[in-house]
């Protein structure tokens, strides 16, 4: 079943380039087994043409191949910024300062993680400097200096809403 699948995947268009590999690679459509046994247009007036035809029609074919191909990659770099686009669309940039409060999170690997039911998260912390590249310096509430930066990744800010009397801390 590969070479049907491989068959199958080779003449589907693509999205991002727009024709289908096959096109790219060889200069013309493939011919599938259904066309064979049952004639398509396409099948049918390349029987009528003479050799000569034939050969010159082909040539004309593979001479277009180099500017298929170019559509083909500038079709790739317009679907490539129309993914950047939407991804970007969606992205929120996160900005730490230092003296904010964040929350660490506890890496499976930690001595902290122990068991199924343990938080996933520590803290509150301070930011004591925020590093080229997105690595924070944190340190505990107490004043102790984590030995390590922390990828900004790894943190989540620490909310505190005050109503009167009762404090809300949003995770």
């Amino acid at each position: 079943m590969l070479p049907y699948a491989l068959l199958g995947y080779r003449t589907t268009v693509r999205t991002s380039t727009g024709p289908t590999p096959y096109l790219l690679v060889y200069g013309t459509e493939a011919v599938i087994p259904a066309e064979v046994e049952i004639l398509s247009l396409r099948i049918i007036q390349e029987a009528e043409l003479s050799n000569t035809e034939w050969v010159s029609k082909r040539i004309d074919q593979l001479t277009l191949i180099d500017e298929n191909r170019m559509v083909a990659v500038c079709h790739g770099q317009l679907y490539r910024q129309r993914m950047v686009r939407a991804f970007h669309k969606r992205v929120r940039a996160r900005i730490f300062e230092v003296g904010q409060l964040v929350f660490k999170r506890i890496f499976p690997h930690q001595d902290e993680y122990k068991e199924k039911f343990t938080p996933n998260w520590q803290g509150p912390c301070m930011i004591r400097k925020v590093l080229s590249g997105c690595p924070l310096v944190l340190s505990e509430m107490d004043g102790t200096v984590w030995p390590k930066p922390i990828n900004s990744d790894a943190v989540k800010r620490y909310y505190v809403l005050s109503f009167g009397l009762i404090s809300v801390i949003y995770l």
